[in-house]
């Protein structure tokens, strides 16, 4: 019975969930003195084995890249497992997210000229695990031939295979006319979105709350790069080409809020849809788009995220899961971000999603 094999996987997930790390040890480590330092402190947690296999090839920063990167995989490979068959189309429909974020970076690197060895600590990919069961749809191994290829046609080639391929080669040529990506990419996650919602269509009837989250994950894309726009006084036309199509607000309404006057009237009428309340104090005084990115985290985190955790004998939990151990990924990104450029304790607090 579906119920039943639900139930099993909560109370697996459910078990091992006290491996998350707690807001006290994140505090420890957003005081901790250098990367090298946290890197040190997480080797008593559940990333210990990582950063162990890690220290082998990499010292710090890139150590803790790896070691999170790879922990991350081995995460989502424990709550794949724990997936009832009837389940496990919709949890592979998410983590395909891996692949693309690994797409876009391998091609951002063609793009500006990164090396191999400069690109491959930040893909989240692992070769401990075999194909199928890892963070994405792509296996490891040809992940990295596909990081080989010398340029972004090469790279687009390799990935024919894949269903990611035909989607890239339609907007090939206005990359070669423009060296810009981002049409490619916008494509890529409209597919992704698409596929995603499909995925939980009619699920099992609860999905609601999840439908809902990855919707205003959509808008949450969209009003970043309306902000970004705006910010760089960029045409309308051309911003609405980089928009993504089924999220919550509708794309018309976020174009008209885009021709605001200024940046302080655009956050206004966002609010009308996004009730933000004291999460953006940050961003009202530092002005900085990162701060409004974590302020979105936290209201999705806060509205959407927390109640998937509730949904008993359904996909909620498994989501929650894979969801939270994503936010203490992020979190320990943006502390080592913190550390490496001497942010003070309090701004990388600032910049964390905590329960």
């Amino acid at each position: 019975m579906t119920t039943s094999s639900y139930s099993s996987s909560f109370g697996r997930l459910q078990a091992i969930s006290i491996n998350f790390l707690s807001k006290e040890f994140i505090e420890t480590l957003v005081k901790a003195e250098d990367v090298g330092e946290v890197s040190r402190l997480l080797e008593s947690t559940w990333y210990g084995p990582e950063i162990d296999r890690a220290a082998a090839m990499y010292s710090p920063p890139e150590l803790l890249e790896v070691a999170i990167n790879r922990h991350l995989v081995e995460v989502n490979k424990i709550a794949l497992e724990a997936t009832p068959f009837s389940g496990k189309q919709a949890i592979r429909a998410y983590f395909s997210k891996w692949d693309i974020h690994n797409i876009e970076l391998i091609l951002s690197s063609k793009v500006i000229g990164r090396t191999i060895t400069e690109t491959e600590p930040f893909l989240v990919s692992s070769r401990n695990f075999p194909a199928g069961i890892t963070a994405g749809n792509i296996p490891h191994d040809e992940m990295k031939i596909i990081l080989s290829q010398p340029t972004v046609e090469g790279v687009v080639n390799q990935l024919v295979k894949y269903k990611y391929g035909p989607i890239l080669i339609q907007n090939l040529d206005t990359y070669q006319k423009t060296s810009d990506i981002s049409p490619m990419m916008t494509e890529l996650l409209s597919f992704y979105y698409t596929n995603l919602l499909e995925s939980i269509k009619f699920f099992q009837g609860d999905e609601g709350i999840a439908r809902d989250l990855f919707r205003t994950q959509i808008d949450k894309k969209n009003i970043l790069t309306l902000l970004k726009g705006k910010d760089s006084k960029l045409d309308r036309d051309l911003v609405k080409k980089h928009l993504i199509e089924e999220g919550k607000i509708p794309i018309e309404k976020l174009l008209e809020i885009f021709s605001t006057n200024s940046v302080d009237e655009f956050v206004s009428r966002i609010e009308e849809f996004m009730k933000f309340g004291d999460l953006l104090d940050n961003y009202v005084k530092s002005q900085n788009l990162v701060d409004f990115e974590v302020a979105i985290d936290k209201y999705i985190n806060r509205n959407y995220v927390r109640k998937l955790k509730n949904i008993a004998l359904s996909i909620g939990p498994i989501f929650y899961f894979i969801i939270t151990a994503e936010f203490e990924w992020d979190n320990i990104k943006r502390i080592a971000y913190g550390k490496r450029y001497n942010l003070t304790p309090e701004r990388i607090s600032n910049m964390l999603v905590l329960e």
